[in-house]
């Protein structure tokens, strides 16, 4: 039996990234949280004054026997803007930054050479400025921020910013979307 990973991804407001992942096949738990800052335990408030330093992140627990990490970075880079600073769409705050959060070195060179590839390619008109560091001061987010797409899927921000993610996953890997 495979077992499972986790790797943790900061790709703009974590409802967002929470909806599109929950749906992938092959990700077992997708936990929305914060990380990579210098306070420990924070709250929704205390990340959103944009001092703490805190990511807005999704942890998710794969299996890497049904989805590789390449597979998953490449969902990652199309769902999010990976070339804008500290920004995603009108979200704006180093809480919204992108960033690929590692637990193991082999998941730092996939990333590290993807990116890399990525960029080579020119995928992108910009450049990308997603950070590759190591897990750090990872802590859940509130409870009501867990699942909140699919608790609130008439919700503005979520109708307007979420679900056309969530379409856009759908229609690009089809064959990735959860039965």
């Amino acid at each position: 039996m495979t077992q499972l990973q986790t790797i943790t991804l900061g790709g703009g407001c974590f409802w967002c990234t929470e909806a599109v992942f929950v749906r992938v096949r092959g990700i077992s738990d997708v936990e929305s949280g914060y990380s990579n800052g210098q306070v420990n335990r924070p709250s929704y408030e205390d990340v959103c004054t944009g001092r703490t330093g805190s990511n807005e992140v999704v942890k998710l627990t794969y299996d890497p026997a049904e989805i590789t990490l390449g597979e998953i970075l490449e969902i990652f880079f199309v769902v999010h803007d990976a070339t804008t600073l500290n920004r995603q769409g009108n979200d704006a705050g180093t809480q919204y930054r992108s960033g690929i959060y590692y637990s193991t070195p082999e998941q730092k060179q996939v990333a590290v050479d993807m990116i890399r590839q990525m960029s080579q390619d020119k995928v992108f008109d910009q450049p990308i400025v997603t950070e590759v560091l190591p897990l750090a001061n990872y802590w859940p987010a509130e409870a009501y921020h867990q699942d909140f797409f699919e608790k609130n899927p008439n919700q503005g921000y979520c109708v307007a910013v979420a679900g056309p993610k969530v379409a856009k996953f759908r229609k690009t890997f089809a064959s990735r979307v959860k039965d």
